[in-house]
């Protein structure tokens, strides 16, 4: 009976689109898919434990080879393969996180008989007697997931394109440069030139005027023989009213 997908199961597995559980079994998972072309198939998926297991993971690629369809390097060599009761394989992965699909029929068995030789019980050979063998990674019950896909390299270039994208590059710059300068750079060529200003020239001021008159330059005295042609004065002493009537 098919049951909702949960929590950690694979959306995908390669082309074929994941839609429901049909089974869980200790050894791993079976789901039902849709492929590109509308066909329901049953796909068997190993647990994380079970495909971590190096020999789990040998018996469960095993059984798929083994199946009609699907050839390994000693089938190939031999030139005859083992068929296994059951649908065929429709496609299978056998990396890391091996996983079959085979057609879907309601009511009838699937994928899940790929799962079947991954569990070892009891002893290879003779009576089963003893305890049964449990392997560790039984606890384990979450799907072994298909790595994810390698990140992209980086690109790199050929050094033609290089140099090609530098030329380039340095002839944008130059044309902004030119560009710039009309714009920013040039003036109106209309507008006249600046005249030079004149050289100054230092006149030298004349002196300053005193505010107060110059004093007078003093006059010669009369010498002693230039007193017949002067007019005789009065003398110091003399009495100015000699000869003037009482």
């Amino acid at each position: 009976m098919a049951a909702p997908l949960q929590y950690g199961d694979p959306p995908r597995l390669g082309g074929f689109a994941v839609q429901a559980r049909l089974s869980t079994v200790p050894a791993g998972l079976v789901y039902l898919g849709q492929g590109p072309d509308g066909r329901a198939v049953s796909i068997a998926l190993l647990t994380r434990g079970a495909a971590l297991d190096p020999s789990a993971r040998e018996r469960f690629v095993t059984a798929i080879r083994s199946s009609s369809g699907v050839r390994g390097w000693m089938a190939r060599a031999r030139g005859r393969t083992t068929t296994l009761d059951g649908p065929p394989v429709v496609a299978a992965e056998l990396g890391d996180a091996p996983w079959v699909a085979v057609p879907y029929t309601p009511g009838r068995p699937g994928a899940e008989r790929f799962l079947e030789p991954v569990m070892v019980g009891g002893t290879l050979i003779g009576e089963v007697h003893g305890p049964d063998f449990v392997p560790y990674w039984l606890a384990d019950r979450a799907p072994a997931l298909p790595a994810p896909p390698l990140p992209r390299p980086p690109l790199t270039e050929t050094r033609t394109r290089v140099l090609v994208a530098g030329a380039v590059l340095a002839l944008l710059v130059l044309l902004g440069a030119v560009i710039a300068l009309l714009l920013f750079g040039g003036g109106d060529d209309s507008a006249p030139m600046p005249r030079p200003m004149p050289p100054t020239q230092y006149v030298p001021s004349p002196p300053p005027v005193p505010a107060s008159p110059e004093p007078q330059e003093p006059q010669p005295s009369p010498s002693p023989g230039e007193t017949g042609r002067s007019t005789p004065g009065q003398s110091p002493g003399e009495d100015t009213d000699e000869g003037n009537p009482i």
